[in-house]
């Protein structure tokens, strides 16, 4: 009897340890899509739980890092959703490609139209940027969520020194090492697929091999067929004639 009360009393408390971990854990983030790769470009989805019961959000802002300004920010369409772009001087040019960019993406702002993440949903913003930096281990980005009955989360702490989480910690994409030629893998695909196109050489080479010899094959054999068809057609003529002689004589 006391080992099932204790049993019962260890489940309440663990239940109410999730109950109470699993909205603190449920926060905006950032995720790439595949890698993000110093000096390369990338996919970022932006996650917006809702962790309200009775409220829907609304609208997402995202601070783009002053520190280090992407020069091309390009957000992919959502639907029910509008997007606005807020661009800033730069206090020193980035020159990329040749070209000197000025200013830099600041925010991007989606507001809901015609659409919201209810309760029990979340939604993905994704959003093409680059070049990463190279001189940095990880980027922040300071998003400010709002719900339909006009409550405002910021989640705008950066990480502490110690590991510990913020209680509204912001947006954070690691970033990985980039690769030897600087396209964050590209030269890698190519290399793959250049040796995939090698290895289909080499695998078609046996059956074009085996397709001369049955050619080849086939050539003799109507050759043979052709010189014994020529020897019975000449031992048949001769025959003819020998018949005519002897009916003659």
């Amino acid at each position: 009897m006391k080992l099932s009360r204790i049993a019962l009393a260890a489940g309440v408390a663990a239940s109410t340890v999730l109950l109470v971990a699993g909205p603190a854990s449920a926060h905006v983030s950032v995720q790439p899509v595949g890698e993000a790769a110093k000096g390369g470009y990338a996919t970022l989805n932006f996650k917006v739980p809702n962790e309200r019961d009775q409220a829907s959000t609304v609208k997402l802002e995202v601070n783009f890092p002053a520190d280090h300004p992407l020069s091309s920010v390009t957000p992919q369409a959502v639907p029910g959703w509008k997007i606005s772009i807020d661009k800033s001087k730069l206090d020193k040019p980035l020159e990329v490609h040749g070209k000197k960019i000025t200013e830099a993406v600041s925010k991007v702002t989606w507001t809901a139209d015609d659409s919201e993440i209810a309760p029990g949903y979340f939604q993905q913003f994704p959003v093409s940027v680059g070049a990463l930096p190279e001189d940095a281990d990880q980027l922040v980005f300071k998003a400010i969520q709002t719900y339909d009955n006009k409550e405002v989360v910021r989640w705008i702490e950066e990480p502490k020194a110690g590991g510990e989480e913020p209680d509204s910690p912001a947006p954070v994409l690691k970033l990985t090492a980039a690769s030897e030629d600087g396209h964050g893998g590209a030269a890698d695909d190519d290399d793959a697929k250049e040796g995939d196109d090698h290895k289909a050489a080499d695998s078609d080479a046996p059956a074009k091999e085996s397709s001369t010899a049955a050619s080849s094959s086939s050539d003799t054999t109507a050759r043979t067929l052709g010189i014994i068809g020529i020897v019975i057609g000449i031992a048949g003529v001769a025959f003819g004639v020998l018949a005519g002689r002897r009916r003659s004589a």
